[in-house]
């Protein structure tokens, strides 16, 4: 153990998944955490603990409550929503995670063998940063600056929303995912740049809660990165909920009509009380200083790492949004138990696990993808067989009433093994957790058949799980196809639709 107070073993770049480093292993070392928060609180923790995963789907929770209402009359359940009282809902959730990343905050400050530099890190060398302390609550004076050293340092500073340019000059207030779900009252009108994962579950979220919303994307359709008949059918159901503008290239924004105008190429004005831009995020490594380091990016900004999470600086590593090509908290976190593991043992160095990353968005309806899309199979040389099973063709579906769920799952069809599912409708983020594991577990010989998946377990009768079972059995494999004994695409008790 190093005794000068400046040096540390480890230096930790960012308080997310990064925070999880500090693993009893490190006990007896000497650990840096340097973290200048994020969102409009400058909050300890990271993104999906503040401004990401867990606050917005809380408030989707939330949304979803005040859908069902909404959608009760055709079950002969009279129900109205009287009102949505926006402050109580801000404040039940943030009262939750608040004192959570605060606490974190005052314990990796007062833990042993751990120091906490709240503020914003720039290297001077590969293992040597400046600090310059922007945040209060530490044991460092505000706008203090600390040189300190480290024998590893770990990358892991997270993502920002990225605003385009013609937002940034025009000087309209907007809001993005990290201030958005922390205004005083709701807008009567929002309108949404972007058509993404985030632009999604806020248009859902406000929608829901009886604001007008206004999408407004560049592209085709909203979700257009997941399987394109997905992506086509997501646009169409957002079209009969919200003001959808696709193909919309964005001149101008300015103040006017309700509070902000976006004007539009073909012509068109959008015109919202508040502005959301959604964007996208681009990782945090611009101002790290690594040009003072022998650490290299991508053409996009993310740090460049090889399969262990190392970068080209000896003893520098880096993980999560800052250098993953998958923006996602589950994907951060396993990167984070890699580079855990490979800190403390550099002669038994563990491997990413990127081959079936899954990813969920939270809207209304749910989608949720794993592996390859039908054409990317294709382009990849498998002889392609697909299927896709609708929600109301199964029991629970039928007594939901759904009319727009579908489950779609791809497999080879020379041989039977699943390559990929694509899902839209209600929990379609939990059915399909069995093809992820499916996926993930399967060994060298490619694992169970999508068949032998289907046949090979029980599935609860009536539960919402038959949709993926009946789109197992759907599918066609070669070079015999029958199934028709066991194949019942709307369960045993329900009559076909």
């Amino acid at each position: 153990m190093s005794e000068d107070p400046t040096h540390f073993d480890l230096v930790i770049i960012g308080s997310g998944s990064g925070n999880s480093l500090v693993t009893p292993e490190f006990d007896l070392l000497r650990t840096a955490i340097v973290d200048r928060g994020v969102g409009s609180q400058d909050a300890f923790g990271g993104t999906c603990l503040n401004v990401g995963c867990i606050p917005t789907k809380m408030f989707v929770h939330t949304a979803d409550i005040a859908a069902t209402i909404g959608d009760a009359a055709r079950f002969g359940v009279d129900a109205t929503l009287e009102g949505v009282r926006w402050r109580d809902i801000r404040d039940r959730i943030f009262g939750r995670i608040d004192p959570i990343s605060e606490g974190g905050r005052q314990y990796r400050r007062d833990a042993d063998h751990t120091e906490a530099y709240l503020g914003h890190a720039r290297f001077v060398g590969d293992r040597e940063l400046e600090v310059r302390i922007t945040t209060p609550g530490g044991r460092h004076e505000v706008g203090s600056t600390h040189r300190i050293t480290g024998r590893q340092v770990v990358i892991a500073a997270g993502a920002r929303p990225f605003i385009p340019e013609q937002v940034r000059a025009s000087g309209v207030p907007f809001h993005t995912s990290d201030t958005i779900m922390r205004i005083d009252e709701l807008p009567a009108s929002l309108v949404i740049m972007g058509g993404g994962v985030v632009a999604a579950e806020f248009a859902h979220v406000f929608a829901s809660l009886g604001v007008r919303v206004s999408v407004v994307v560049r592209g085709k359709g909203l979700l257009t990165h997941f399987d394109k008949d997905l992506s086509a059918a997501f646009t169409d159901l957002a079209r009969a909920q919200w003001d959808v503008h696709t193909g919309a290239q964005v001149e101008t924004v300015r103040e006017g009509g309700d509070g902000v105008e976006l004007q539009l190429a073909d012509g068109g004005v959008v015109t919202g009380e508040m502005l959301l831009v959604a964007t996208g995020r681009v990782p945090n490594s611009e101002d790290l200083g690594l040009e003072h380091t022998a650490v290299r990016t991508h053409r996009d900004g993310r740090v460049v790492v090889d399969e262990h999470g190392r970068t080209e600086a000896e003893g520098v590593w880096a993980l999560g949004d800052v250098s993953s090509p998958y923006q996602l908290k589950h994907v951060a976190n396993q990167e984070a138990r890699v580079v855990a593991h490979n800190l403390v043992h550099p002669d038994d160095l563990q491997s990413f696990d990127h081959r079936h990353v899954p990813a969920a968005v939270f809207s209304h309806p749910q989608v949720a993808t794993v592996g390859l899309t039908a054409d990317e199979a294709q382009g990849q040389g498998y002889v392609v067989t697909a299927k896709t099973q609708r929600y109301g063709d199964v029991a629970y579906g039928w007594a939901m009433e759904d009319s727009t769920g579908l489950f779609t799952v791809v497999a080879d069809r020379a041989t039977g093994r699943l390559l990929g599912a694509h899902a839209m409708g209600p929990h379609a983020s939990t059915l399909i957790q069995p093809v992820i594991q499916a996926l993930s577990l399967a060994g060298p010989d490619g694992g169970p058949t999508a068949h032998a998946l289907a046949r090979g377990q029980y599935w609860i009768h009536p539960a919402l799980t038959e949709v993926l079972e009946n789109a197992l059995l759907g599918l066609e494999v070669e070079p015999e196809f029958d199934v028709t004994a066991d194949y019942d695409p709307v369960g045993e008790d329900v009559p076909a639709t």
